[in-house]
Order: structure tokens, then sequence, then C-alpha cells
């Protein structure tokens, strides 16, 4: 934890090789264990963990093997003295998934889907964490007439419930996104991921992760998004990036693009003592052409992008806000906010 009560996280996946739809690699991979030091190096407390980031290959693994070498990963973040933040089910690269998980037209692929999540919680159980990230990549359709939406809501509620039932103390964070990899999701908002929730059969243990690009992508604003949920006690998780436009989910620095849409994320934050529910992830990647050896600046640059706004946020005249909103002086609000980021 550092000097503004924040704790933050990032998880392996954001140390890349840079490959995209049109390309292939251009940084050498970097294992597991090399990367764990450089957590602490660059101010990190936690680590996101896909259920096969801590166990690789989990789908050969009997029980047994699964938690022996998710105890092993275990005292591997204690040696570093480091925490994982979550597991997330990774449902969405197998080809039992390639129709949906919990969502698929075939009975059997489904059922595949929940016990990869069953195991998934089984690996956050010996990590040490209670909290599952469910990003529900596939469960969508590219033909609005191939899938049932409310049958598919149906059975999303089903999964989340059966998780639910399987583990007592695993809570449930949804992660929305409107689209890709397909062409339409179910859970596009955090509205959407509420609505589920609420509905779920321990809805004390089904909150949502807001992801900035996600937001954006929907054509969201982020902050309303936190603030939204925040309302309801429900955003146990943040992945915090940018992104340029309605495009591909890009997972730019944070604050890279529009440094007023992050201060107003971080305000809303801080306004909220996120600090005391959650930690902050961030889900950025470094920019194709970065040399392997300068391929960590994004997350430095984005954790401290995000201690800069803290800085301005608890230095912003809050006073002087209360009086241009009572007289409705909205353009010098507009003046006062544009002001304080340039520093003046």
């Amino acid at each position: 934890m550092n000097k503004y009560g924040y704790r933050f996280s990032f998880g392996p996946w954001n140390i890349h090789e840079g490959a995209d739809p049109f390309g292939p690699a251009v940084r050498p991979a970097l294992s597991f264990e090399t990367k764990l030091p450089i957590y602490k190096e660059l101010g990190f407390d936690a680590v996101q963990f896909h259920d096969d980031d801590a166990v690789p290959d989990l789908d050969g693994l009997a029980a047994a093997q699964i938690a022996a070498r998710a105890r092993a990963v275990r005292q591997m973040l204690d040696d570093h003295g480091l925490i994982a933040e979550f597991v997330a089910p990774r449902l969405w690269e197998h080809p039992k998934t390639i129709d949906g998980g919990y969502t698929s037209n075939n009975a059997s692929e489904r059922a595949y889907a929940i016990e990869r999540s069953k195991k998934a919680a089984d690996i956050a159980r010996e990590l040490g964490c209670d909290l599952m990230v469910l990003w529900l990549a596939r469960e969508g359709s590219y033909m609005r007439e191939a899938k049932d939406a409310g049958r598919a809501a149906r059975q999303l509620l089903d999964a989340i419930n059966t998780l639910l039932n399987y583990d007592k103390s695993i809570r449930i964070a949804i992660e929305p996104k409107p689209n890709e990899p397909m062409d339409l999701a179910y859970i596009p908002t955090m509205g959407h991921a509420l609505a589920l929730g609420f509905q779920a059969a321990d809805p004390k243990r089904v909150g949502v992760l807001m992801e900035s690009a996600h937001s954006i992508l929907a054509g969201l604003d982020p902050s309303d998004e936190i603030g939204f949920a925040m309302a309801f006690g429900k955003l146990w998780s943040v992945h915090l990036n940018d992104q340029n436009g309605l495009k591909f989910d890009q997972d730019r620095s944070f604050g890279a693009v529009d440094l007023r849409r992050a201060f107003n994320q971080v305000r809303v934050l801080d306004a909220n003592r996120f600090w005391e529910i959650g930690i902050v992830g961030l889900d950025v990647k470094a920019i194709r052409t970065q040399p392997a050896e300068l391929a960590t600046k994004h997350l430095r640059n984005s954790l401290q992008m995000f201690t800069r706004l803290v800085e301005l946020v608890r230095s912003l005249d809050e006073g002087r806000i209360a009086g241009l909103i009572a007289t409705r002086d909205y353009e010098e609000l507009d003046w006062l906010i544009l002001s304080h980021l340039m520093g003046r």
C-alpha cells in the first residue's frame, strides 16, 4: 500500500510479446517467475490471474495436481510479498467454447464451461483469494438468430448460481464488455451485469469489475459506470486503461488518450474511498513497437498517472466547485478543472 492508501495489481498478460491479429510476437516471452520481481520493482502489490496463468494446462490435470500447483504459486507470491487479487476462468480460447461457454448451443460445451469455472474457484481458494472475475467473452452471438437472448440470460444466471453453490465463500465480479470477440455481447454494461447479479441466489456475493476501455466501447463514460456500481456497493475491482475511440480494445496506458476522463475516474473512486474496498487493477499493454527492455513502462506510467491524479483530486477547491454548481456557472467550472489539470 502506498501513501495514498491504494494497492495496485496487474496480470502477467500485461507484460506481453506484442502479437496482434495482423502480426506475430515482436518481443521474447518471459516466464511467470521472471515477471514476479517486476511487480514490487514497479510498486505493485497484487497479481491478477486467469486460471491457467496460475496452473497451465489445467484441463489435463487431476484435482489434487491442480491444488498442488496452485499452492506452489501461492508460495511464490508469498516469497515476493505479493497477493492474488482474483482468478478468472479462461472461457474463450478452448475449442469447446468457440460458440460461447455458459451460453453455447451445445450442452456438453456448457458443462465444460461450468467445470472449468469450478476449477478456477478451486485455484482461487489455494491462492488465498475469494474473488472470481467473469469476463463473458464469448457469451453473445455473431448472428442474432443463432441464439435466444432470454434463454442466454437464464443460462448465465444458472452458471453464476452453480458457482455460488459450489464455493460458499467465493465472490463473483462480472466484467461487462459490449463486443469483441463476439459481435454483440449479452452483458455489455454495468447495468446489465448488476441486473444479472441482483437476480442471483446470493446477490450479496455478486458484484462487478469496470474496465475503462469496455465502457468507452459501449459509448459510456467510465466514471459514470464506476459511480453507478459504487452507488449499490457493487464495484469490487477495476481495470483502468485508456481507449482511442470506438475501435478494438486497445488497453492503452491509463490517461494516455483522455486525461480528463482518467481524472474523473480517479475522482469518483477517491470520493467513494475505493482504497477501502478493492485493489486498483491496471489492464494495460505496451505499444507493439516498444523494445523488450523497455516494455514495462506502460505499467509504470499508469500507476504514476493514477497517483498523480489522486493528488490533483485531493487538492481541488471543493468549496469553490460547490459555489460554481450553486450558481450554475458551468463554464467557470469547466475552466477550473482544465486549469487544475494544467497545473495552474
